[in-house]
């Protein structure tokens, strides 16, 4: 039977429980009504969710898969708590985080005071692959780089929030929020309601204002338009998800050209002028003209049009230069050159293989630490040191020396772990999250975010590629924890 009284928190910091096995203040009402269901329920309601998400088509592409491209993303139905103290520190670093990086982003593209005053090493800059000559000199809408931010955070071992990385060309993954978050309160309506949830239905609508914020100053109805490679991309159901909830035209560069210096869509009717673009598509395929000449994704003449101001482009191409994680390592250094204030949020600590140094101590501790490459994403160009072979660290050390540039090496973080259905039974599992940042007229948080979970045991990898799943995530509006009723009947299956 399905119950936490049994549950071990097996030494780990776990955001339910404490190391004495005493639940969390925030978490209370949920433990309370989860024991409270008769035998056999929740595992109902976990195989109904399923069901639920199958007949949505909530999938994600893994490429290179031979056993079929299309999977169902592992979903978890006991929901992770953030306590609204937690939240409101997340929420200020993380907008303290994207000012600076987009000062930084605009500074990269102009004078580069930065690199000049040698706060991040030139030729680190020089390396990017990230960065584009082509938006040298650029003004965006507004001065804007990163419209959407997708920032990974993490728990340590005593429970402290820390920031892995930066996600600022196509963060993915707000689809599965949305979606979980109306599954949840289908299946435990009275529990969400009793727990004083923070809302997350309003992305969409928040989304359309931002990217409204950017049209032409010209304009008074923007035309706005997601760009997407194509059905056969990891992240499409997202893709046609937003158009649908934003309504606005989902498109492919096929669909787009360029006509008398403004972008224009083919409709049946004729062309129809776009002045917005949320692109998910990566710089290297925006635009044939510009970048790769093989590319079918794109739109010929993008680039020109976009610099002329005639149309706007979510988030902007050149902002890859700030999410290499070897410039992640310097965030912190821009934060306080730019904002002149002590980071909110710290990085996890970080050993940048191309200064000397640092790369003998990480070639000396490779079975310790985890390396991974500068611009690789989903879990792969990685070594996870304790979990490695000699052959692995072998393999990851001429790696390192081949091109140093390339890889960074962080401490093995003790990932904190929240309850999880495993079977028959709850085991704690590892967690990250990945919370979403809006840049317009203001900054917006959404409150809450991915939170993605190992389902492998002992596993910290959590990408969806690599075996994890996800889990909703409950923001409390207040720390004034809601409490279960004491001897009293609360209904069980109604919870």
């Amino acid at each position: 039977m399905l119950n936490l009284k049994d549950y071990d928190v097996g030494g780990f910091y776990d955001e339910v429980f404490d190391k004495d096995g005493v639940v969390r203040p925030g978490a209370r009402l949920l433990v309370d009504r989860i024991n409270e269901l008769p035998q056999g329920e929740l595992e109902r309601r976990q195989k109904a969710v399923e069901l639920a998400l199958l007949n949505m088509g909530i999938t994600f592409t893994v490429y290179g898969d031979t056993s079929g491209t299309e999977r169902i993303f592992p979903f978890d139905l006991f929901p992770r708590i953030v306590e609204a103290h937690d939240w409101a520190h997340i929420e200020s670093g993380l907008k303290q985080r994207i000012q600076a990086l987009n000062l930084f982003i605009d500074d990269i593209y102009q004078d580069q005071r930065i690199v000049n005053d040698n706060v991040v090493p030139r030729e680190l800059i020089e390396t990017c692959r990230g960065v584009r000559d082509v938006c040298r000199g650029l003004n965006p809408p507004r001065k804007i780089w990163c419209h959407i931010c997708g920032t990974d955070l993490v728990r340590d071992d005593s429970g402290t929030w820390l920031v892995l990385e930066d996600n600022l060309r196509c963060p993915s993954g707000v689809s599965y929020v949305l979606e979980n978050r109306q599954v949840m309160k289908r299946v435990f309506p009275r529990i969400f309601e009793e727990s004083r949830v923070r809302p997350v239905n309003s992305y969409p609508l928040r989304l359309l204002e931002n990217l409204s914020y950017l049209a032409p100053e010209d304009v008074q109805d923007p035309k706005i338009v997601i760009l997407s490679p194509g059905s056969y991309n990891s992240a499409y159901f997202e893709h046609s998800y937003l158009a649908q909830q934003m309504g606005i035209e989902l498109v492919e560069g096929r669909d787009l050209v360029v006509v008398d210096g403004r972008v224009a869509m083919r409709t049946t009717t004729g062309f129809q002028r776009v002045d917005v673009i949320y692109r998910r598509i990566d710089d290297d395929f925006l635009d044939p003209t510009t970048f790769r000449s093989d590319s079918m994704l794109g739109v010929p003449g993008l680039i020109d049009v976009y610099r002329e101001g005639r149309v706007a482009l979510a988030n902007a191409p050149g902002t890859g230069v700030a999410d290499d994680k070897v410039i992640y390592a310097y965030v912190p250094k821009m934060i306080s050159y730019y904002l002149k204030e002590d980071p909110i949020l710290p990085n996890v600590e970080t050993y940048v293989c191309y200064d000397d140094a640092q790369r003998d101590h990480v070639l000396k501790n490779l079975d310790k630490l985890v390396v991974k490459a500068a611009n690789e994403s989903g879990g792969y160009g990685m070594l996870v040191g304790p979990h490695s072979t000699k052959e692995d660290q072998e393999k990851f050390a001429v790696l390192i020396k081949e091109n140093p540039r390339n890889y960074i090496a962080q401490p093995t973080i003790s990932l904190s772990r929240v309850p999880s259905i495993i079977d028959d039974r709850f085991e704690g599992r590892h967690v990250d999250l990945r919370p979403y940042v809006l840049y317009g007229e203001t900054i917006e948080v959404l409150p809450g975010g991915l939170t993605r979970v190992a389902l492998k045991k002992g596993s910290l990898v959590v990408n969806s590629s690599q075996g994890g799943g996800s889990k909703d995530t409950w923001v409390l509006d207040n720390d004034d924890a809601p409490q279960a009723d004491q001897g009293t009947s609360t209904g069980g299956a109604h919870a």
